[in-house]
């Protein structure tokens, strides 16, 4: 399993960044998590449009799901036909980025498809397990395990849940939200997470290996790495844009 990472600005992407986005292969398999603002030319970097199998999507906001609209514009107005792009996400999360093209257009580019809580599927390679997690809006946890046996746990968005344990229990690697270094204002307290949070579940959880992501833009990786690092000893680093780590 290989993880490329497209990018990893919360809310909007910094100058020469991107937001979430996250390319993950096994066996020729390529699978996308989340494709926040600015990710597609990122992407097209590595695979041409056509050469996505799926989408997972863990929650509507455009931060994470902006770019899903010039990926299928990108297939569907193509020279070469390519089959239905399978679209993972929450029940009606994407409702607004596929509203941003009348029906006819992007008509036959995809099939989309719910992510349920609780319920374990195969797609491609990857058994996905989801997990609800509390954010603004519903936020689906999501741990690909791959044929190989490597394991990904991913959290999107999400305030404090038990179930991350679950979520991030002895991943290969454990990829979480940390907006915010140590404290969360108390209005957003609920809703998102820090460093130091991540740094406490992925020890907990015996996670080899943690990548924060989804830092508020324009701020420096130092204070949210020293933060994590407080109670997590394992290989740590910040998502950032070309960055790749293969799982074996």
């Amino acid at each position: 399993m290989r993880v490329t990472v497209l990018g990893g600005c919360g809310a909007w992407p910094a100058a020469g960044e991107a937001c979430s986005g996250y390319l993950v292969e096994e066996d020729g398999f390529r699978v996308l998590l989340d494709i926040g603002y600015a990710t597609l030319p990122r992407l097209l970097q590595h695979v041409a449009a056509a050469d996505v199998d799926a989408v997972l999507v863990t929650h509507g906001h455009p931060d994470h799901c902006a770019d899903l609209n010039p990926l299928l514009r990108a297939r569907v107005l193509g020279d070469s036909p390519v089959a239905p792009l399978p679209v993972h996400a929450p029940p009606g999360a994407l409702d607004a980025v596929l509203a941003l093209d009348g029906p006819r257009m992007l008509a036959g580019g995809f099939v989309a498809h719910d992510l349920m809580p609780g319920v374990p599927c195969e797609i491609g390679p990857f058994r996905l397990d989801v997990f609800d997690l509390p954010h603004h809006v519903p936020d689906a946890g999501l741990r690909l395990t791959g044929g190989s046996g490597r394991v990904l746990a991913y959290t999107g968005d999400t305030g404090p849940s038990p179930d991350l344990l679950s979520l991030a229990r002895d991943a290969d690697l454990y990829l979480a939200e940390a907006t915010y270094p140590e404290q969360v204002p108390e209005e957003d307290a609920p809703y998102l997470s820090t460093a130091s949070d991540a740094g406490r579940t992925a020890a907990s959880a015996g996670a080899a290996r943690l990548v924060l992501t989804h830092l508020w833009p324009d701020t420096p990786p130092e204070p949210a790495l020293a933060a994590a690092a407080a109670s997590y000893d394992g290989e740590l680093s910040v998502a950032a844009p070309g960055v790749t780590v293969d799982l074996g």
